[in-house]
């Protein structure tokens, strides 16, 4: 697997991933448990965004200073848009998992800020070996491309049929499987994944929480992930795309938790993406879509689905 990406723009990245985790765990957590209003997300929103465009442009420095190639470098910083935005688009139907999780535990809006947080850390740290390996079998098996050009074009199909429908916890095998392998308390016990009671020592529902979000960034990971690397192979791109975009993943789930609502027809949009870029993906060899056309598909698509969802929202 090589990467245009020089060195040093690794070590940058690196070093930005350390820092924005600091400022996570460290800074923020002096706040303590409490609720994160609309204005609080989206101001942090506006961060995590503006910083992925300073990124984008020093992507573009970087490999124009490395190349001398001003067209390489549109390219490139092109890539890192278009991935960025999709994996932004997927991120909002995981988000809508996550809203049923914290619904059906009935987690404290004060709690919901950690457990984002341990999932966010997760992402990237699941994230980083799937793109590595990914990257991997593209580079040794060239007809895996066609295989998850099929896996989305599949799953955009299925998620088009469950768009609309609300999704049951009750019957996940996740769910069910960790029930049975742990006793978990009926309360919570601050932010705290065990208690004690009766002498013994049980999870709180916050552990269930907790490791149900990170079941379900697995599976959403084997959507996006494959999605990415339609658009490009190299892994720098495909890796740095992903973190910054699961970095703002907790501002946003706080922004869309107060307008959920309002986007009730957002899945349809999204399921037609998954379907255009497993098919791009599938003709790779026979026509390669440019790049900045899918990013007019993708910007396209969820700019009709958004007008659209808000002017046939319920009132409420």
């Amino acid at each position: 697997m090589e990467s245009i990406a020089p060195l040093w723009l690794w070590v940058v990245f690196a070093a930005f991933v350390v820092a924005a985790l600091f400022v996570d765990f460290v800074l923020l957590k002096k706040q303590g448990a409490h609720a994160v209003g609309v204005k609080e997300a989206l101001n942090w929103s506006l961060v995590w965004i503006a910083l992925s465009f300073v990124f984008n442009g020093l992507l573009w420095w970087a490999i124009k200073d490395s190349t001398g190639s001003t067209a390489l470098a549109n390219e490139k910083s092109l890539e890192f848009l278009t991935g960025y935005l999709i994996e932004k688009s997927l991120a909002v139907d995981n988000i809508f998992v996550f809203l049923l999780i914290f619904s059906y535990f009935a987690v404290p809006a004060a709690y919901q800020k950690r457990v984002l947080m341990l999932g966010i850390l997760g992402a990237i740290a699941l994230r980083t070996v799937m793109i590595l390996v990914g990257g991997w079998l593209l580079a040794q098996f060239h007809w895996i491309l066609y295989v998850f050009g099929a896996f989305l074009v599949l799953t955009g199909v299925k998620m088009w049929w469950a768009a609309g429908k609300e999704p049951a916890l009750d019957d996940n095998p996740a769910l069910k499987l960790l029930r049975r392998l742990m006793p978990v308390s009926q309360h919570y016990d601050g932010e705290k994944f065990f208690t004690v009671e009766n002498g013994k020592r049980i999870a709180t529902p916050l552990l269930m929480v907790i490791a149900l979000v990170g079941v379900t960034d697995v599976i959403f990971a084997v959507d996006s992930i494959p999605a990415i690397f339609a658009i490009t192979r190299d892994p720098f791109i495909v890796l740095t795309s992903n973190v910054f975009a699961i970095l703002g993943l907790r501002a946003m789930f706080f922004l869309l938790q107060a307008v959920a609502g309002k986007f009730h027809l957002l899945n349809y949009g999204l399921a037609v993406i998954l379907v255009f870029i497993g098919t791009k993906m599938m003709l790779i060899d026979v026509f390669k879509i440019p790049v900045a056309v899918s990013l007019a598909v993708v910007v396209g698509i969820l700019a009709i689905t958004m007008v659209w969802s808000a002017k046939t929202a319920p009132n409420t």
